[in-house]
C-alpha cells in the first residue's frame, strides 16, 4: 500500500505532495510537514536538523537520507508495522522525532495523519479513524491516560512509541491500564532518533532497553555506552552510565555529567529522581523533581531536591525524606528540599537542567 497524507479533512498521494504550490497548509506544524516530505520525494540527500538543546545550546547536525531510511526500517522491523498500517503524527515534525514519523510512513507504505502536537492528540481525531502506530512524548501519555475515550483509542494500537523526554516511574505505573505495547525510547539527534526500545507495560514490560537490529553497543572506560550500526556516520560516544546486559540489551544508569560528589560520594541524580517521584506518589503527589549539589563548605556539595510546583506541608517534606532515606544508599538524601514553579524547558519540552538551577 502507498504512502498517503492526511490533514484536515483532505487526502493526498506522493503525486500531488511533489507539487509545491499544490498545498497550502493553514497550520504551522502542517506546513514544515509537507516541505520535509516534497524534500524527501525530491530526493533530497541531506537534512539539517537541530539539537533538542536539553543539554546546552541547540547545535545543527546534517543527517542523510541513507541513515534516515536505515533507523525507519530498523523501527518499522522491530514493531513488525506492515504497510498499510494507519499512523498519526502528533509530535511537532521541527525534530528529528517528528521527521522520522514522516520517513517511516513514506518508506513503509503508511497512510499517517498529521494533527496538531497538543497536549492530547487522540481526542479529536476523525470518529472512523483508529492508527494503529504513533509517537508521543511523556505528558501526552499523561493526558491520554486521563480521558477515557482517548485511552480507548491507545488500546487498539499495535504500538506507541515514547519519547523526547524520559518516562517517570510515577507514569510509568499509571500506564499499565494501557493494553497496547508502549516503548520508552532510547536515542538522540545523532542517531536519527531512537537506537533501543523498552517496553514500559503489560506482560513485556522490561527495566532494560534492547536495541533494535544491526545496533551494536558497547562502554567506554567510563562506563558510557559507544554506539555503532548504520544509523550512525561514526562512533557515537554518549555521556549516558550504562550496564550492559548482553550485545543486544542494556540499563540506563544516569548522565555521567549528573553525578554529584558529596563528601566522595558520587550521587547519581537520576536514579535519586525516580525514587524522590516515586515516594510522592506514594503521598498522593504526582510532581516534575531534579536532584542536584549545591556548595557546601564540608561536603564541597550537599545533595538538594528541587521540586516544581508549590512548597509542599513540611509534613510531606519530612515524609519524603524518610521514604528516600530508607530505600537510597547511605548519604544519597538529599539534605534539603526546595521549590520553584516550573522547570525551564526546550521547545519539544525537555527540562533544561542547567538553566533552571540557575534561577534557584
Amino acid at each position: 500500500m502507498a504512502f498517503t497524507l492526511l490533514i484536515n479533512h483532505y487526502k493526498f498521494s506522493p503525486a500531488q505532495l511533489k507539487q509545491a504550490k499544490a498545498i497550502a497548509a493553514a497550520e504551522e506544524h502542517s506546513g514544515v510537514a509537507v516541505e520535509f516530505i516534497q524534500q524527501w520525494l525530491a530526493n533530497q540527500h541531506e537534512f539539517l536538523v537541530h539539537t533538542s538543546g536539553s543539554t546546552g545550546t541547540p547545535k545543527p547536525i546534517v543527517i542523510s537520507r541513507e541513515r534516515m531510511q536505515a533507523s525507519a526500517g530498523l523501527t518499522l522491523q522491530a514493531l513488525e508495522i506492515t504497510p498499510g498500517t494507519p499512523a498519526l503524527l502528533c509530535i511537532h515534525p521541527q525534530f528529528i522525532g517528528g521527521k522520522m514519523m514522516l520517513v517511516r510512513a513514506m518508506e513503509g507504505g503508511l497512510p499517517i495523519r498529521i494533527v496538531a502536537p497538543g497536549a492530547n492528540p487522540l481526542k479529536n481525531l476523525p470518529m472512523d479513524e483508529q492508527p494503529l502506530f504513533t509517537a508521543l512524548v511523556p505528558m501526552q501519555l499523561e493526558h491520554i491516560l486521563k480521558n477515557s475515550a482517548s485511552l480507548f483509542r491507545l488500546n487498539r494500537m499495535k504500538a506507541a512509541i515514547i519519547g523526547g523526554a524520559a518516562v517517570s516511574p510515577a507514569l510509568e505505573e499509571q500506564a499499565q491500564m494501557v493494553t497496547a505495547p508502549l516503548y520508552s525510547t532510547y536515542g538522540m539527534t545523532e542517531t536519527v532518533s531512537h537506537i533501543a526500545l523498552r517496553q514500559i507495560n503489560g506482560a513485556g514490560r522490561k527495566d532494560y532497553f534492547t536495541v533494535l537490529p544491526g545496533i551494536q553497543i558497547s562502554t567506554d572506560k567510563r562506563g558510557c555506552l559507544v554506539i555503532n550500526g548504520p544509523v550512525v556516520e561514526e562512533e557515537v560516544i554518549t555521556n549516558d552510565r550504562v550496564e550492559i546486559l548482553s550485545e543486544a540489551s542494556f540499563r540506563w544508569l544516569g548522565r555521567i555529567d549528573n553525578i554529584i560528589n558529596t563528601g566522595g560520594i558520587k550521587v547519581q541524580v537520576e536514579q535519586l529522581e525516580a525514587l524522590a517521584v516515586d515516594c510522592l506518589a506514594k503521598e498522593g503527589y504526582n510532581r516534575r523533581v531534579l536532584a542536584g549539589g549545591l556548595p557546601d563548605e564540608k561536603l564541597g556539595h550537599r545533595v538538594v531536591l528541587l521540586v516544581e510546583g508549590v512548597a509542599l506541608p513540611d509534613t510531606i517534606n519530612q515524609s519524603l525524606l524518610s521514604c528516600m532515606k530508607t530505600a537510597l544508599p547511605k548519604y544519597w538524601t538529599p539534605k534539603e528540599i526546595l521549590f520553584t514553579e516550573k522547570f525551564k524547558e526546550s521547545d519539544n519540552g525537555k527540562v533544561k537542567r542547567s538553566e533552571t538551577w540557575a534561577g534557584i
